[in-house]
């Protein structure tokens, strides 16, 4: 687990995922926000995204009220992420939730090789296929401020 390297800077991967966190604050899902921030190789900022309905599609009256059945509409935080740069460009992802299983194997697609994540998703096979992958995928520590 990345933990706090020191009280003066944040670590990137610390970087990257307050601006995880931030971009979860977009989400108009009431249940379960998720947020992403991609890096490109040089640890600039190239995308931050976040769980939700497809850009300028208006949800109906009460879409939100069954969670159950909303959950097939929804894009997540990862997918919207990987639309905003091209395969190669990202070199790190940061996600306030450890990627399901697709959206793993879609971060493995796009030729991430880091992907650091806050909150475990027990229903993710996300473990065995960074590791297959050689990809480094760490659980990332509250920050204290």
């Amino acid at each position: 687990m990345v933990k706090r390297m020191s009280e003066a800077r944040l670590s990137i991967p610390e970087y990257a995922m307050a601006l995880a966190e931030v971009a979860s604050l977009r989400s108009e899902d009431p249940f379960r926000k998720v947020g992403a921030a991609a890096l490109d190789w040089d640890n600039r900022v190239i995308a931050t995204a976040y769980n939700g309905l497809a850009p300028g599609f208006d949800a109906p009256g009460g879409f939100w009220d069954n969670r159950d059945g909303r959950q097939k509409y929804m894009l997540h935080a990862e997918v919207n992420l990987c639309s905003l740069f091209k395969r190669g460009e990202a070199k790190l992802v940061a996600t306030t939730t450890m990627p399901c299983t697709a959206c793993m194997q879609t971060l493995c697609a796009y030729g991430i090789k880091e992907i650091y994540y806050r909150e475990i998703y027990r229903k993710s096979d996300a473990p065995e296929i960074a590791k297959l992958y050689g990809i480094h995928l760490e659980q990332v520590a509250p920050i204290d401020v």
